[in-house]
């Protein structure tokens, strides 16, 4: 057996049992948020296990296995450094270096030689995590965790079926016969999006999420450095269907950040999708420069009908996201919260306060609604609807 398959097995067994004993622990308590000084022998066995496997790895410089293996790799240590994290083994603000000083080295030298962030990434445990024996890679083995994985996945395969149905439209363009179809596969895909979220919301133990899950999500260094934690939204999909329907838009300061902090965090491929479509004129403006009197035509009306359906399909899953994940399960349980923990509630470091402003404000960039101290479509959006519920007639 290679140290990495060796290193693979100890994360699918013995890591996944370390972590969720230190749950069931930490859970127990009346506090739920503290890790000080509880399971301090699990906390300790876990680092010395995996430092101890990472040694390995690094002495012989197994950074030349091709791009999945090597994005694996990452992702297992990546996890290991996580979970330190999440049990206070280490801790960015009381650092200027991760005490992780193996894992740090590779994480850095396998990140670097792939073009992505040197920390696990949402992808290394959805779209890009293999399973064995039927059991994909967890932190735990707690059923609230692999409820939140699964149905996130199906969310994000969701969401790349939609994206891929909107680009697939920019080689014939907006006004081609096809275009309705695929914007009626795009809109379907983002039913079931919001079909895989409302499962989600219905099954997952608001506890459970906030205290077992999104605590793995934490930022911390990696060297020198600190970076965010994972977020669900770290793929291209998401983004290409914010521009290419014209709700949001690169040139926008507010938007353009909110890309450049994830470019590292997705895959390569990812990037150059993203990178393109940020060069792309979005569908609703295209729409928008047709003159009234072609606005009658039949081909006008069942495109921009197509497109309406999708604006809407869309808008619905931003405003589900934010209302039932964001406010149950982020903002309300952190309100019963020990105030001493509160400045680590965010997997993107800034403060709550801060994360749901801006969450707020990319869901109404999202569902076009009507703020006039954001960019938003709104008005453009009403103009395309009543173009259509008028013939064009204006």
């Amino acid at each position: 057996m290679t140290h990495t398959e060796s290193f693979d097995r100890w994360i699918r067994s013995e890591f996944i049992q370390l972590n969720t004993e230190l749950e069931q622990l930490y859970f127990a308590q009346q506090d739920r948020a503290n890790v000080l000084g509880v399971g301090d022998e699990l906390k300790q066995a876990m680092e010395r296990r995996g430092r101890e496997h990472i040694s390995r790895l690094l002495a012989e410089g197994n950074t030349d296995q091709g791009f999945d293996a090597n994005f694996d790799l990452l992702g297992n240590v990546g996890m290991y450094m996580a979970a330190c994290r999440r049990h206070d083994l280490t801790e960015p603000s009381r650092e200027t270096s991760s005490p992780l000083k193996e894992a740090s080295a590779l994480a850095l030298h396998i990140g670097a030689s792939l073009g992505v962030t040197p920390r696990f990434a949402t992808s290394h445990l959805t779209t890009h995590c293999m399973a064995k024996e039927g059991q994909p890679k967890r932190f735990t083995s707690l059923e609230d965790e692999a409820l939140f994985i699964d149905f996130n996945t199906l969310a994000v395969l969701a969401y790349k079926r939609a994206a891929d149905a909107l680009v697939r439209i920019l080689p014939m363009g907006i006004t081609h016969p096809i275009a309705p179809y695929l914007l009626e596969d795009a809109r379907a895909a983002l039913v079931d999006v919001a079909k895989w979220n409302q499962v989600l919301f219905d099954r997952l133990d608001g506890d459970r999420f906030f205290h077992s899950v999104r605590p793995y999500y934490k930022p911390f260094r990696v060297g020198q450095h600190e970076y965010r934690g994972a977020n669900a939204g770290d793929f291209a999909g998401i983004n290409v269907i914010d521009m290419l329907l014209g709700l949001c838009q690169a040139n926008n300061p507010f938007y353009s950040q909110l890309l450049v902090d994830k470019f590292l965090y997705m895959m390569p491929e990812d990037q150059t999708l993203l990178r393109d479509v940020m060069r792309r004129r979005s569908f609703l403006d295209q729409l928008l420069e047709v003159p009234p009197a072609q606005q009658q035509s039949d081909w006008y009306q069942q495109v921009a009908s197509k497109l309406i359906e999708v604006l809407d399909a869309h808008g619905h899953t931003a405003h589900q996201h934010h209302d039932q994940l964001v406010s149950r399960f982020i903002a309300k349980p952190s309100e019963t919260m020990a105030k001493q923990h509160l400045a680590q509630v965010t997997a993107s470091g800034p403060p709550l306060e801060v994360l749901l402003r801006s969450l707020a404000k990319l869901r109404d960039l999202r569902m076009a609604a009507d703020r006039d101290d954001i960019p938003s479509r709104h008005t453009e959006v009403a103009q395309l609807k009543a173009s259509v519920s008028t013939g064009g007639q204006k």
